[in-house]
């Protein structure tokens, strides 16, 4: 059962929190290219795969029980857990409405130069949040 917990956590990482990332760094870019297309594209993949990460959560949550024998309790657990949500909440609440309003405002002509830093800095930000849990996953602080 662990080897089975092991290969679906991973291909969830892979194949949803990595286009997460992915599109949350890159989604500047497009900004400021003023390419609505592109901009638009972004924001779709952010929210689709901040949905889908989800399931990456859940098979680590198996992982951990069934490998570790490791509880919420654990601190690089529930701290994982928690930098996951900032980074979803970030996702969901800055980066695509700030996508879908440059796509709006690109589409009607007008410059939307004020928000590439944000979208630049949510990327990054949610980047870095990603790259500490993979950390907290290896070194297991405070657990067995």
């Amino acid at each position: 059962m662990h080897k089975l917990f092991l290969a679906l956590h991973l291909l969830f990482v892979i194949f949803a929190v990595g286009p997460l990332v992915h599109a949350a760094t890159t989604a500047s870019r497009g900004v400021r290219r003023n390419d609505a297309a592109a901009v638009t594209g972004s924001a779709r993949m952010a929210r689709i795969y901040s949905y889908a990460s989800v399931l990456a959560v859940l098979a680590g949550f198996g992982l951990v029980q069934k490998k570790w024998n490791a509880e919420f309790s654990n601190t690089w657990v529930w701290v994982s857990v928690l930098l996951w949500l900032v980074a979803v909440v970030i996702v969901l609440a800055v980066l695509i409405p700030s996508l879908d309003k440059a796509a709006s405002q690109i589409d009607a002509g007008e410059a939307v130069t004020a928000l590439v830093g944000r979208v630049a800095a949510s990327g990054g930000v949610i980047g870095l949040i990603f790259a500490g849990i993979v950390f907290l996953m290896v070194y297991r602080p405070g657990g067995h």
